[in-house]
């Protein structure tokens, strides 16, 4: 079965999706990411996503490409073409494709006539055929009829083939053996498309300059990163995805980066602790002696954290936590993203705790995040979450190129050397480890062994006065937890402000705002521009931070509505913004989405205009219905 002339064709250049349907455990991954950089290096802004199962093999992967010469980089509903090699999912998956696209299939065999519409094309490579005939090892032929597929879509989308081969190369850098095999596979896939089928189709790409210096990685790795940059030595963690991969990122790079020069042992220590909870712990004791920890996990991990985040707040002790969301609740889905964990990481622990979270949208963010996380900790004493999820952190997204000024001086806040204790002694002052002399709920503290007398303290999870002797008055308890909250506020002015999105060509201010935070960011600026486009036009502001800047409340007041995006069921962040600025509840209009996969800019612009639609029609009939009373 070929492409159907009769059947209208998508028309598209730079601006398609193409979807990869496979089995796990294939060796699908690679040949598909291959794809993607080929589109990358031929200077098109593409975004890839890996949706995966969470079993080892056997079951439905998928591998979701989309190309915007625009630069939009949410995911976007709908798809141009569908490579179709897993028979579980074909009946799910010809479904998906958009009337006028395209199915390409394996066709070796008939396909069954159930998978068969009159409103899409049919690609048919018999892929398997080919691979018997050029290969007689089995699992050969499972790899290259992987690669082959990329040969053959290389030729109908008019994929540059230099690029492809140059890949290759560099992939197999060192293993030169392997270079001429996964090429001879690609010229197996694209002569055959050359030969069968009219190439390039009517959807395809075109060489642009429009990706320049960004680059392409993800954002666990970015994170990564930004902990060795951040002058971070230990990490501690449990492994769970999605967020595994962060602390082998720093692994990698802090075994290139922090090695002694003089005697080649390494500067810092990661250890595998037995669960989350001695993970988390690990951390705290390592920051209370000076060393920068952090750990990283999800969201079960931190429901097993919660009371060491709860000591931490209330003993007061640096420590820097990476959850990378997935769906819950339970195990849920571990392999799907979500941002689920907004309000148990606002207020981890019992009691009255509130902890500094931050709210990456890119890779870049993620590393200058991670990066600003360490000195945040340590200045406000307090722990720090950084919100990514597994979207951003293990799916490649274009970014700006990271920076790191080499000037820069790690903030280690108000910490007393041996010399200023006792200047303190001799002006007969008395050290208080909890002591708030500067009024902005921030106390001075000491690295233990800091001094042979002076500066001893308990760190306590308990509650003290100012010079940490325990205390069960309920005076002293007050004013303890009351400095607590005002160094909370204090960390308002210090966090990462929002950004504000201006509606775009409104003759007039929008009465209407929509605020939004991390992986929302991409399909949310693309919503606004084509809201805008039909005459609709709203505000956008996205959180980088909590506790909100007072900026955030200022919008909100600003505005009639604000819809408020959560990937979550229930509308954590607008829980959050209502109880924390007591922001009126029907003003904040819930925007959600929580089926595992990242939002999109259609579903956005779906449940928005659907809202105002209804609030219009409840007007006009309010107005009709006051009109003809009138005329009674």
């Amino acid at each position: 079965m070929s492409s159907n002339s009769k059947i209208p064709s998508l028309k598209a250049i730079n601006e398609l999706v193409i979807k990869f349907a496979n089995v796990n455990g294939t060796g699908s991954a690679s040949a598909n990411n291959m794809f993607a950089k080929a589109i990358f290096r031929m200077g098109i802004p593409v975004t890839p996503k890996n949706i995966f199962p969470s079993n080892i093999q056997g079951l439905p992967t998928w591998y979701e490409v989309r190309i915007s010469e625009k630069g939009y980089q949410g995911r976007r509903d709908g798809i141009d073409l569908m490579v179709a090699v897993n028979p579980q999912s074909m009946a799910k998956d010809v479904q998906a494709v958009r009337p006028g696209g395209y199915f390409f299939y394996d066709s070796t065999r008939p396909l069954d006539i159930r998978y068969v519409r009159d409103d899409i094309h049919y690609i048919g490579v018999p892929l398997t055929d080919i691979c018997r005939q050029e290969y007689t090892d089995p699992r050969q032929r499972q790899l290259f009829k992987n690669v082959i597929y990329i040969g053959a879509l290389a030729a109908l989308l008019n994929i540059e083939f230099t690029v492809l081969s140059d890949l290759v190369g560099d992939q197999f850098k060192g293993k030169q053996k392997l270079i001429a095999p996964n090429i001879h596979a690609l010229e197996l896939g694209y002569q055959y498309a050359n030969k069968h089928f009219s190439c390039p189709l009517d959807i395809r790409v075109e060489r642009r300059d429009l990706v320049q210096d960004q680059i392409l990685t993800t954002g666990n790795n970015a994170t990564g990163l930004g902990a060795v940059y951040a002058g971070a030595t230990v990490a501690a963690w449990y492994p769970i995805t999605p967020s595994t991969s962060v602390v082998e990122a720093f692994d990698k790079y802090a075994s290139r980066l922090r090695i002694d020069a003089g005697t080649g042992q390494k500067n810092y220590a990661i250890v595998q602790a037995e669960d989350e909870l001695s993970a988390i712990g690990m951390v705290i004791g390592a920051a209370w002696n000076g060393a920068r920890s952090f750990t990283a996990t999800s969201g079960p991990g931190i429901s097993l954290m919660s009371e060491f985040l709860g000591l931490a707040y209330f003993a007061e002790v640096p420590a820097v936590l990476i959850n990378v969301q997935r769906a819950g609740p339970s195990t849920g889905m571990p392999t799907r993203t979500q941002q689920p964990d907004v309000l148990s990481c606002a207020y981890a622990s019992h009691g009255d705790t509130k902890q500094v979270l931050l709210f990456p949208s890119t890779p870049k963010e993620c590393f200058d995040l991670t990066a600003q996380a360490f000195d945040l900790t340590e200045r406000l004493q307090t722990p720090v979450i950084l919100m990514s999820d597994l979207d951003l952190g293990m799916n490649d997204h274009m970014c700006e190129p990271f920076t790191w000024d080499d000037a820069r001086e790690y903030d280690r806040g108000k910490v007393l050397n041996a010399e200023q204790l006792d200047a303190l002694t001799e002006k007969g002052e008395r050290f208080g480890r909890y002591n708030d002399v500067d009024s902005d709920g921030i106390c001075y503290r000491t690295y233990p062994g800091t001094h042979p007398t002076k500066g001893a303290f308990f760190t306590r999870g308990t509650s003290r006065d100012p010079y940490a002797v325990y205390s069960e008055d309920g005076d002293v308890y007050v004013d303890n937890v009351d400095r607590l909250n005002r160094k909370f506020n204090t960390a308002k002015q210090i966090l990462p402000k929002p950004m504000l999105v201006l509606a775009k060509n409104a003759n007039k201010k929008s009465d209407i705002g929509l605020i939004y935070y991390g992986t929302s960011d991409a399909s949310a600026n693309e919503a606004l521009d084509n809201l805008a486009a039909k005459g609709v036009f709203i505000d956008g502001m996205r959180l980088l931070a909590f506790p909100f800047h007072q900026t955030v409340e200022q919008f909100i007041n600003d505005h009639e509505q604000v819809f408020v995006i959560d990937q979550n069921r229930d509308g954590q962040m607008r829980t959050l913004l209502v109880n924390e600025l007591d922001a009126l509840p029907s003003k904040l209009i819930k925007l959600l989405s929580y089926d595992g996969m990242p939002i999109t800019a259609m579903n956005i612009c779906r449940q928005i205009e659907q809202r105002l639609f209804t609030e219009n029609t409840s007007k006009k009939a309010a107005n009709s219905a006051s009109s003809s009373k009138g005329g009674k």
